[in-house]
C-alpha cells in the first residue's frame, strides 16, 4: 500500500558523501523530516543526528530500493555520482538516473534536486562534465519538475577539488604545468552550496530549472593555486606552462604528488580544460545571501582542514558539535591530507574495559612496551631538533583527559571505551597521530591501532618511507602487547 505523501518530507541520497553529509544537517535545522538512501548504512554510525532520520538500506541503480526509499516523501536530492568508481561511470549515471527519475514519477514527488557541474555544452565538454550535464536531462525527463543546479570547483576542507589544489600547491614550489591552469572557472564556497541547495528546495519559482552557482571571484587555476600559497603562508610558486602535458598525463602527475587516486583525479583534470563561468547569475536574485570570496573560502577550508587531519574518527564529531560545512568522518579516505598510514587488528579474549585501560596507561614510567631503546632514540633526536622528546612523560600513570601530555604526544580525543586518539608533538616533516579504537568482538574485543602521518612536501613522504620497516615492526608488536596484557593495566 502507497504512503501518503508528508509535506516538508525530504529522500537525501549520497548522505554518506561529501556535499550529503553535510546537507542533512541543514535540512534538519531547516524543520524538514529527512530520510536517507544509503548503500552501506553503517557509514553513518557515529553521525551526530543519524538518529534523527530514517535511514534506508539501498542503490540508486536498484528500482526496487529506489521506490520503496521515495514511499511517502514530498522531495529528493539526487548527489550521487559514480566518477571514480568505475572507468564506466558516465553509463553508471544514466542508468542510475534513469531508475531515480521514473521512481519519482511513481511515487509521485513534487520536485528533484540536484547538484551538476557548469559548463557550455557547446564547448566540447570532458567526460566528466557531460556526464553531469546527461545526469540533469535524463532527471527532466520525466514528470517531476527538476532543479539542477550547476557549479564549478566547490571549496571546502575534504572536497577533491580543494584537496588537490591543495596538495598541488604546498609539495611543489616549482610546477611544470599543462595548459589547463590557465582556463578561468568560478569556484564556490561550501557553505554557499548548502545554502543554495536548502534555499531551492520547495520553491515554485525554481521548479524546472537550471541554475548556475558560483562565488563572486572568476580565477585562473594557476591564480588559485597562488591564493593558497598566499593564505597557507608559502613561499610564491612558480609556474612554468608547457603546451604538450595532456589530461592522462596529468593525472599520473596528480596522483604522484596528492593522495587523489588517480581514477578521480584524471576526470577532475579533464573537466579543468572547459571553461566554467556563471552566466546567468539568477540564482543571486533567487536565494539572495552574501557569498564568500575565494580567499575567505581557502581560508575556512585550510583551518579546518588542520582540524581534521587530528580528527578524521566519527568519534570527534559526538564530542564536539560541527557546521555542516566542517569535515566529516564519512569523506573519502584521500581527503583532509592523511595519506599514510600503519594500520594493526588484534583481537582478544579480554573485555573492552581492559583494553581501553591498557591503552590509556601507555607511555610515561609504564613505557612504550616495545623496542624502549628504539623509543628513547628517538626521543633524545627530537630534543635534539628542539622538539619535547620524551621527557615530559604523564599527568597520571593510568588516567588521561583530552590535552594530556604523553611522552611527546598530546591527547586529543578521548571516547570511554571506544576510542583514544594522540597527536605528536615531535619534530617531523609532518604531522603524526597514533589512534586506538575498540569494538566487542564476542566476548572479547577487536582493537584497530592506526598511526596516521601527513606528509609536508616531499621530504615527509621521504621521511615516511625511510622510516617505515621500523614502523611496522615496532606497530605491530606494539598493538599485540596492548591487546595481550590488558591484566597488568591500570
Amino acid at each position: 500500500m502507497d504512503l501518503p505523501r508528508t509535506p516538508g518530507s525530504v529522500l537525501v541520497t549520497g548522505a554518506t558523501g561529501y556535499i550529503g553529509g553535510r546537507l542533512v544537517p541543514e535540512l534538519l535545522e531547516a524543520g524538514r523530516t529527512v530520510r536517507c538512501l544509503v548503500r552501506s548504512p553503517a557509514k553513518l554510525d557515529g553521525r551526530a543526528w543519524s538518529d534523527r532520520v530514517e535511514i534506508v538500506p539501498g542503490d540508486v541503480t536498484d528500482a526496487d530500493a529506489v521506490r520503496r526509499a521515495m514511499q511517502g516523501m514530498d522531495a529528493a536530492y539526487y548527489l550521487v555520482h559514480a566518477m571514480g568508481a568505475t572507468s564506466a561511470f558516465a553509463e553508471r549515471d544514466r542508468d542510475a538516473a534513469t531508475v531515480f527519475r521514473d521512481a519519482a514519477a511513481a511515487a509521485p514527488l513534487t520536485q528533484i534536486v540536484y547538484l551538476g557541474g557548469l559548463g557550455d555544452d557547446d564547448e566540447g565538454l570532458s567526460e566528466h562534465l557531460s556526464s553531469r550535464h546527461d545526469v540533469g536531462a535524463i532527471l527532466a525527463d520525466g514528470p517531476v519538475p527538476v532543479t539542477e543546479l550547476r557549479a564549478a570547483v566547490i571549496i571546502g576542507s575534504g572536497s577533491a577539488s580543494f584537496e588537490m589544489l591543495r596538495h598541488l600547491t604546498d609539495v611543489l614550489p616549482v610546477m611544470v604545468t599543462p595548459r589547463w591552469v590557465r582556463t578561468r572557472c568560478q569556484p564556490i564556497a561550501i557553505r554557499d552550496v548548502l545554502a543554495y541547495l536548502v534555499g531551492v528546495l520547495g520553491r515554485t519559482e525554481a521548479l524546472g530549472r537550471v541554475l548556475e552557482i558560483g562565488g563572486p571571484d572568476v580565477v585562473t587555476y594557476v591564480e588559485m593555486m597562488r591564493l593558497y600559497a598566499d593564505v597557507a603562508g608559502l613561499r610564491p610558486r612558480v609556474v612554468v606552462p608547457v603546451p604538450v602535458l595532456t589530461p592522462r598525463l596529468s593525472s599520473y602527475w596528480v596522483g604522484l604528488v596528492t593522495p587523489l587516486p588517480i581514477g578521480l583525479a584524471r576526470p577532475l583534470i579533464g573537466s579543468l580544460e572547459n571553461e566554467v563561468v556563471v552566466h546567468d547569475d539568477a540564482m543571486t536574485k533567487l536565494v539572495p545571501r552574501d557569498r564568500l570570496s575565494l580567499r575567505r573560502a581557502i581560508e575556512l577550508a585550510l583551518a579546518r582542514t588542520r582540524d581534521l587531519e587530528v580528527t578524521t574518527s566519527w568519534a570527534e564529531a559526538e564530542l564536539v558539535g560541527r557546521s555542516a560545512a566542517d569535515p566529516l568522518p564519512s569523506d573519502p579516505g584521500w581527503s583532509g591530507g592523511i595519506v599514510l598510514d600503519d594500520t594493526q587488528t588484534v583481537r582478544t579474549p579480554a573485555p573492552v574495559s581492559q583494553v581501553f585501560a591498557s591503552v590509556c596507561s601507555i607511555g610515561g614510567a609504564r613505557g612504550w612496551e616495545v623496542a624502549e631503546p628504539l623509543w628513547a632514540a628517538r626521543g633524545l633526536a627530537d630534543r635534539l631538533l628542539g622538539g619535547p622528546g620524551m621527557r615530559r612523560g604523564r599527568r597520571h600513570p593510568t588516567q588521561l583527559r583530552v590535552g594530556d601530555a604523553v611522552d611527546f604526544f598530546r591527547v586529543d580525543a578521548i571516547v570511554p571505551e571506544r576510542l583514544l586518539r594522540m597527536h605528536a608533538e615531535m619534530k617531523v616533516p609532518g604531522e603524526a597521530w597514533l589512534e586506538w579504537t575498540m569494538e566487542p568482538d564476542g566476548e572479547g574485543t577487536c582493537l584497530v591501532q592506526k598511526a596516521r602521518f601527513y606528509p609536508r612536501g616531499v621530504w615527509g613522504r621521504v621521511y615516511w618511507y625511510a622510516m617505515l620497516p621500523f614502523h611496522h615492526f615496532i606497530f605491530r608488536a606494539l598493538a599485540d602487547k596492548l591487546a595481550g596484557s590488558t591484566g597488568n593495566a591500570g
